[in-house]
């Protein structure tokens, strides 16, 4: 039997994780939270069943949040692609604005007819992105390196 994992156990790596239930998909969830992403980063492929964001997430897990404030606070570009896609619907926001650029706040999990659900992305301003999807199957994939962070700043929800 081993030991449970620890964050000092972790190495400067790429994130390539997944999420086929609701508590894998807490962890998908607070990893991408706060990232950016332009409004025509968001591909969704009806053919392939397929939705994804290319999002400019904050590293959570660098451990800034935790206090080491060693280095510069940092982002990386990641895919977040969403799997057994059968719809997309938007509100409060404009999908065909070329300069808005959104920012994810949340991913949850919504069942229906079990294994089928909603999986809703809540954006900062009220906006939100529901996926009507036959299974729960999610992925979060960094793409590049990391980079500092333009505003040089941590994000604040002011609580």
């Amino acid at each position: 039997m081993s030991d449970d994992a620890r964050f000092e156990d972790a190495q400067e790596k790429p994130l390539n994780i997944g999420a086929f239930d609701v508590e894998d998909l807490k962890i998908v969830s607070a990893l991408a939270q706060d990232a950016v992403f332009p409004a025509p980063e968001m591909a969704w492929r009806p053919e392939e069943r397929r939705f994804a964001l290319l999002i400019n997430r904050f590293r959570w897990e660098d451990g800034i949040a935790a206090g080491r404030r060693d280095r510069p606070f940092e982002r990386v570009q990641s895919v977040l692609v969403i799997e057994n896609v059968l719809g997309v619907a938007s509100t409060g926001f404009d999908r065909a604005d070329p300069d808005l650029v959104l920012s994810l706040l949340d991913v949850e999990w919504q069942p229906t007819d079990a294994p089928a659900g909603h999986l809703v992305l809540t954006l900062a301003g009220d906006g939100a992105i529901r996926l009507d999807v036959e299974a729960l199957e999610v992925g979060l994939r960094d793409v590049t390196r990391p980079y500092v962070a333009l505003s040089r700043k941590m994000p604040d929800h002011g609580e």
